[in-house]
């Protein structure tokens, strides 16, 4: 994603309680993002995510604070303003609501209809937005006869009908199986292409972000702690909420049995564990077999992964070495001039 793209939607200390004196649902939080970009926000349950997207369309208007969209103020908007801006942000949630007695084709006019369209160019909207959904074959269908994953696409397309430049997704795949998931995120990448939308998205999972994500940002207690593009983040994060989401998606944590079960160092030796993330041009080069010969170390490979992120290449490995201290030193320092991420873990 260029920089040089304009601001799409621009969030400035965004500020919301819910009761007078109550606890803050969002404390302060701003992100931009750039058009034709997919950002994410992750958090916990309650951490404000929910909250904070459906600031964009003032669906939840903030206490304090600045919403611009497509370089509208969205908090200076009449009514009228406000439904016109509106009706150029599509919105997917977790639940497909679709109405049980319309079919998938009446489904997705039913905005179309709502905003006094004619029937013959909703036909022709509807026409243009099944193929991009996959559902032609499915256009007379109800909603009990589809798949979950079926009535989201529903949903997304319904979400696209009057042509927004931009998506909001709130927990869109929160429901879905991990295949289906992997469908719809898919889809909402390809629609991204397609149609050059700008995509927010909000999940509790990580590994939703890395599927699809160009940037992300975290949230805990109402703030965002922690944003930036997601190979950055998941390789380097730094707040320990950020660790800890990013930990089971990419291997940061170690097992425990593995560690116990290492030998000690021999008389005269030294152990140091290190976890090494290998990113940029030296993601593949076999940098174990080139430190175990050249500063005469022992390694013992205790975990390890090799993975992509958003299209970069990534690894991550724990180490045990063993050897004098000081060849252990400059072994690691000699990672770290590469560009290596050398963390020392407890031995």
């Amino acid at each position: 994603m260029t920089e040089e793209r304009p601001v799409a939607i621009a969030l400035t200390d965004i500020t919301r309680r819910f009761t007078a004196g109550g606890t803050l649902a969002l404390d302060g939080a701003s992100l931009t993002l750039r058009a034709g970009e997919v950002f994410g926000i992750v958090g916990r349950s309650g951490a404000g995510k929910s909250t904070l997207i459906r600031t964009v369309n003032l669906l939840e208007r903030p206490d304090a604070g600045r919403v611009e969209v497509l370089g509208q103020d969205m908090l200076a908007l009449d009514d009228a303003g406000l439904r016109a801006a509106r009706r150029g942000m599509g919105m997917v949630f977790q639940h497909f609501n679709l109405h049980s007695r319309r079919t998938v084709a009446e489904n997705i006019a039913f905005p179309l209809e709502i905003a006094g369209m004619p029937r013959d160019q909703r036909r022709a909207r509807v026409a243009e937005l099944l193929p991009l959904v996959g559902l032609e074959a499915k256009r007379d269908a109800y909603p009990a006869q589809l798949s979950g994953g079926q009535q989201q696409r529903v949903g997304i397309a319904r979400a696209l009908a009057s042509g927004p430049p931009i998506l909001l997704c709130d927990e869109a795949t929160s429901a879905l199986d991990p295949e289906t998931t992997r469908d719809i995120l898919a889809l909402i990448r390809d629609l991204r292409d397609r149609l050059d939308l700008t995509v927010l998205l909000i999940t509790h999972e990580m590994a939703v972000v890395k599927a699809i994500c160009d940037r992300v940002a975290v949230m805990e207690a109402g703030r965002i702690i922690e944003q930036g593009r997601v190979f950055d983040v998941f390789t380097r994060p730094e707040h320990p909420t950020t660790r800890s989401f990013v930990a089971e998606v990419i291997g940061l944590g170690v097992p425990a049995g593995s560690l116990a079960r290492l030998p000690a160092p021999r008389p005269g030796s030294a152990r140091r564990l290190a976890q090494v993330v290998f990113t940029g041009p030296h993601a593949s080069r076999p940098v174990v077999s080139e430190a175990s010969r050249d500063f005469g170390l022992d390694l013992n490979i205790v975990s390890g992964r090799v993975d992509e992120i958003a299209g970069e290449p990534f690894g991550i490995m724990t180490l045990a070495a063993y050897g004098p201290a000081p060849a252990l030193e400059a072994a690691f320092d000699w990672m770290r001039g590469l560009g290596l991420t050398v963390t020392e873990l407890d031995a």
